[in-house]
């Protein structure tokens, strides 16, 4: 034993045979950048000679930490925000969705999701498009939602110039080809296919609660285009809507990782006095509608016993989603409406009870912590410009659907009542660390800045969302909880419904101070 530990010390320590045999890992003196060999006398506090001063981010003041935004000439916002870094995000996000399309062919914005980034008056293919990005290390994306559409671009800082000239040649310039138009319907009706096949029926069950709360108005309308849609869509269609709604005024232009100065004036080089194909009239058909909340119910009797086949098949689940109105995002309700939905959280059967995964939220600790048979309790917030909803998603056997539906009643009424300290406590810390965990990731960063710009013209910052959080009291949660509940439910039901109870028995249930259904609907009563 000793003579391993001697040989093992000598290795170490770079002396004995091994050493002399093998100089280049040896005596120290074969190692240049060795503390004990070139620079034996220099403490570690003190920078090594000849070696690059390394450049470190600075902070000079809050002002490092605001969002600076411009307003040019023709009303497009310029916004950026500072952080190091040699990548950037650069975008346009637009005022356009789903919630715009009451006077026009439904699913335009899905359409136009899917020809983001074909060619252009300047480039021929997406190809091109690809390979320009490429050259600066970038890529590129498009998302549409309800009432937000965004183009979205990550490359090195210094193509900056080439990435905005880009942006505003596929958002002002497309081509619109009979080719790319056929490509997108085939691209529209296999997500069509995905979104009634895939096994998680979350979007789907979203699309369903929406139209059931806002019934044929704003955000209740169809965010994917509908099959029969499909086939009438055409350059015309897409011309008419990007008249009115891809205008300077309702544009924002929006760099994280960029020099404000320097994307102001890429953005007057390539986005000021542009004239797109459509033209540049005035915008005469713009929806302005306010979202009324209607509540009601919308269902899809459907055979889920075959969604995922295979060695371990999945097994077959009813699936509802109950919601309720809360705000807007403008409103001054909307933080406390966030840490109740935190303080709810839950999660699927698998991954409720994992470490960090919400195993102390109510929906886990109530509901599928109590339930063995259900296999999701998921609690969802969607806030928009001028309305909201607090969801809660719930999966179980079609047997249990009545129970199942009475628990996530009971839970939404318990909302009202006392609220722990403990608990509301930790659904802040948890709120405020997502928040802060995310805001570290420069395209979030992007997201953020660009919408809140978008919506306000402004931005709250971090530290004052995060000083918003800690100032919501149980008061405050019992408050927003109860004035939610005196409005009606919007209900969407997925699978065997054979067991579901009447949306009148469920609003009576809310209504009630134990959020039980009423005895006809009652099971072993």
């Amino acid at each position: 034993m000793a003579a391993m530990v001697l040989a093992a010390t000598r290795l170490l320590r770079g002396s004995g045979s091994w050493g002399r045999s093998r100089p280049r890992f040896g005596d120290p003196a074969y190692r240049r950048f060795s503390s004990a060999g070139a620079y034996p006398s220099i403490p570690l506090s003190s920078p090594l000679p000849g070696v690059p001063k390394p450049v470190f981010a600075t902070v000079d003041g809050q002002e490092k930490f605001e969002t600076k935004v411009t307003t040019l000439d023709n009303g497009l916002r310029v916004a950026s925000q500072n952080k190091f870094g040699q990548f950037c995000t650069v975008g346009i996000l637009i005022n356009s969705g789903s919630r715009y399309e009451a006077k026009y062919l439904s699913g335009i914005a899905h359409f136009l999701e899917k020809l983001a980034f074909s060619s252009t008056e300047r480039f021929d293919s997406k190809d091109e498009i690809l390979l320009t990005l490429e050259k600066h290390g970038g890529i590129c994306d498009c998302q549409t939602s309800r009432d937000t559409t965004m183009y979205a671009v990550s490359a090195d800082s210094k193509g900056l110039d080439t990435v905005v000239g880009l942006l505003a040649d596929v958002v002002l310039h497309p081509r619109l080809t009979d080719e790319e138009i056929e490509m997108a319907r085939m691209a529209v009706q296999f997500e069509l296919e995905d979104l009634n096949m895939r096994p998680d029926p979350e979007p789907l069950l979203t699309e369903m609660v929406h139209e059931a709360a806002y019934r044929e108005n704003t955000v209740g309308l169809r965010r994917f285009c509908p099959a029969e849609n499909i086939g009438k869509m055409d350059r015309e269609v897409l011309h008419a809507y990007l008249r009115n709604y891809y205008t300077p005024d309702r544009m924002v232009l929006a760099g994280v990782g960029v020099e404000h100065a320097r994307l102001v004036e890429c953005a007057r080089k390539h986005l000021l006095g542009t004239c797109p194909p459509w033209g540049t009239g005035a915008a005469v058909h713009v929806d302005r509608s306010v979202a009324q909340y209607t509540g009601g119910i919308v269902k899809l009797e459907r055979d889920m016993s075959n969604v995922s086949l295979g060695p371990t098949p999945f097994p077959e689940l009813t699936h509802i989603m109950i919601g309720l109105e809360s705000c807007s995002f403008l409103d001054g309700d909307f933080i406390p409406f966030a840490v109740l939905n935190m303080m709810m959280g839950g999660g699927g059967s698998f991954s409720a009870g994992g470490p960090g995964k919400g195993m102390f939220t109510r929906l886990y600790l109530n509901v599928l912590n109590r339930h063995h048979w259900m296999y999701n309790a998921t609690s969802y917030h969607h806030s928009y410009e001028d309305t909201g909803l607090l969801c809660i998603h719930a999966s179980a056997d079609p047997r249990q659907v009545r129970e199942m539906v009475e628990i996530v009643t009971r839970e939404f009424v318990l909302m009202a009542g006392t609220v722990d300290v403990v608990e509301l406590e930790r659904a802040k810390t948890q709120l405020t660390s997502m928040l802060m965990m995310n805001l570290e990731a420069r395209p979030v960063i992007f997201e953020d800045v660009g919408r809140q710009v978008l919506a306000t013209r402004s931005r709250k910052l971090p530290h004052e969302l995060c000083a918003l959080i800690r100032d919501v009291k149980p008061e405050d949660i019992k408050r927003v909880a109860s004035k939610m509940l005196r409005g009606k439910p919007a209900v969407a039901a997925l699978g065997d419904l054979s067991e579901l109870p009447t949306y009148e028995h469920v609003q009576t249930a809310l209504a009630s101070r134990d959020g039980r259904l009423p005895r006809a609907c009652r099971l072993f009563r």
